[in-house]
């Protein structure tokens, strides 16, 4: 009965293959500081960064841009994302089964928030510093990336 477990379910999710996202790391002067926007996740309520799955019609930048958009309803400058970075971290998909998967950043200056987006009300959004959001994280991966936020887009705060 253990081999049939391991055969039929434990081995399968090991082999199972990294999974990509796409994150958009939204941020903007505030007076003296750089500040990252953080969003809650829908299910857990925990603070991450817009993300989802790559689209067919769109790169990874243009990727970015969109689930911005509709995840924390940014206001868009005309400016190009620009990649970052990659963490990873494992992902529960249905069922509650963990997968690894590769999350691309990409670094997009925002001047403003929309109140009116395809997820308000799903989610909180908020302002933070790049050291406050590194805390707020619960990926070790994206809170190395995080602390290091101001020399990534090239500002010093």
């Amino acid at each position: 009965m253990l081999r049939r477990i391991w055969t039929d379910f434990i081995a399968p999710i090991l082999r199972r293959p990294s999974q990509y996202q796409v994150a958009a790391l939204c941020w903007r002067k505030a007076g003296d500081e750089v500040e990252v926007l953080l969003i809650t996740s829908r299910e857990t309520k925990r603070w991450v960064l817009p993300k989802g799955w790559p689209m067919p019609d769109r790169d990874g930048g243009a990727t970015a841009m969109q689930e911005a958009w509709e995840e924390a309803g940014i206001r868009r400058d005309g400016s190009q994302p620009v990649l970052v970075g990659r963490y990873s971290y494992h992902k529960r998909l249905e069922g509650d089964v963990p997968v690894h998967t590769l999350v691309d950043v990409y670094a997009i200056h925002v001047p403003g928030l929309e109140d009116v987006f395809p997820e308000a009300g799903q989610r909180e959004r908020k302002w933070f510093s790049f050291a406050d959001a590194a805390r707020l994280v619960q990926e070790a991966e994206l809170a190395s990336l995080l602390r290091r936020g101001p020399d990534l887009i090239g500002i010093s705060s």
